[in-house]
């Protein structure tokens, strides 16, 4: 197993967006006196009319600037190819089967680590290093996943996937910071992006217009269907279930004396189900793909804190293993608009236990006052 930190000079590959955060991450390793090499990764296609944002020509030349100015090397490679069959594919794909993805996650695992790592070896490197904000330690038995010192940046819900041997070898040189203190930091140091805007939305989603995009990939395969309400009667039509996620209150397209939510989406009958606040309310639910980030499985009844989604506060949850890997968690407190598709991630404290991907949401137990006005699990 590696030591917590490289050895003196060591090099390390930094991943590169043409950022702040990957600029400053670049920058504190050079300081610290560390052999590094940036590298960027070609990922989506350039937008019409734009000239910034993720992915943009602009991004890349803004860290080959950031990367000249610390005297290190700065290669792009392009990766549209791989992004575009393992993320933009499955980003698509969940939609169309009334799932709500995690595109970010899907891409630090199938791309960005992946290619860091492969691109280290070529070069010589033990070492990768991003800027997100997360941090990891050694507690004398495994590496650790923290929690970044910012909470309101923290990005640790992103990393679950990463096992014990990625964490060996990865940096995360600002997750010690706040951001306030990654832009005072750049500011001090003269880096080129200190004032830099952060990218607010999915590289390849133009304006955030999810369903457009999909659209765009998927053409005549969206299906137009009804919105129901909880015992089935028709509401409204819609044209097509990539256009809801579970929780969804504005587009629905119909009106009611309520306000009301998307419950459920059936993707088979192209079917919306939609209800009140409170009848989306959910006592647990089922996750598959778990991956146990602290390289130990929990045992069956153990109690972790879950976030269902990357802004959700958390819930203290009991763990029940399933022979096929699956875990089932039972909410200490029922939650809202529980979404498949989504990731949901254990933690204890401040560090990421595991996670995985949610398959299905499940009722409030039976007798509880809150079962009394929850619907039936999401359709899938």
């Amino acid at each position: 197993m590696s030591a917590l930190l490289p050895a003196p000079g060591a090099r390390i590959v930094v991943a590169m967006s043409g950022g702040v955060d990957s600029s400053v991450a670049a920058a504190l390793l050079v300081e610290q006196g560390y052999d590094v090499v940036g590298i960027s990764l070609r990922l989506a296609e350039e937008r019409p009319g734009r000239s910034s944002g993720c992915c943009s020509l602009e991004d890349f030349q803004d860290a080959a600037r950031v990367a000249d100015s610390l005297g290190v090397p700065h290669y792009v490679f392009d990766m549209r190819e791989a992004f575009a069959r393992e993320v933009i594919s499955p980003f698509v794909e969940e939609y169309l089967a009334g799932r709500t993805p995690s595109p970010c996650i899907l891409c630090n695992r199938s791309i960005k680590f992946s290619a860091l790592r492969r691109r280290a070896a070529e070069l010589g490197a033990d070492w990768v290093a991003t800027g997100h904000y997360a941090r990891r330690d050694h507690d004398g038995g495994c590496f650790r996943l923290l929690r970044g010192k910012d909470a309101g940046k923290d990005q640790s819900y992103f990393l679950f996937e990463l096992n014990q041997a990625a964490l060996a070898h990865t940096l995360f040189p600002v997750g010690e910071l706040t951001k306030d203190e990654v832009r005072a930091y750049a500011a001090a140091h003269d880096v080129a992006t200190a004032a830099k805007a952060d990218s607010q939305e999915i590289c390849f989603v133009p304006d955030g217009r999810y369903a457009d995009f999909v659209e765009s990939v998927a053409g005549d395969r969206k299906r137009a269907g009804l919105v129901v309400d909880g015992d089935g009667n028709e509401l409204g039509r819609h044209d097509g279930v990539h256009r809801f996620t579970v929780g969804q209150r504005r587009g629905l397209g119909i009106a009611g004396s309520e306000p009301l939510y998307v419950d459920s989406v059936d993707a088979v009958t192209a079917t919306v189900r939609v209800a009140t606040r409170a009848a989306l309310r959910r006592g647990g639910l089922v996750a598959d793909g778990v991956v146990w980030t602290s390289g130990r499985p929990e045992p069956d009844g153990a109690r972790v804190d879950a976030r269902i989604r990357y802004r959700h506060r958390g819930v203290s949850s009991t763990v029940h293993t399933g022979s096929n890997g699956n875990v089932e968690l039972r909410f200490e407190e029922p939650q809202y608009a529980v979404a498949p598709g989504q990731a949901v991630v254990f933690y204890r404290g401040d560090q990421v236990i595991g996670g995985g991907w949610i398959r299905e949401s499940l009722p409030c137990p039976s007798g509880s006052a809150d079962a009394a006005v929850a619907q039936r699990p999401a359709v899938h």
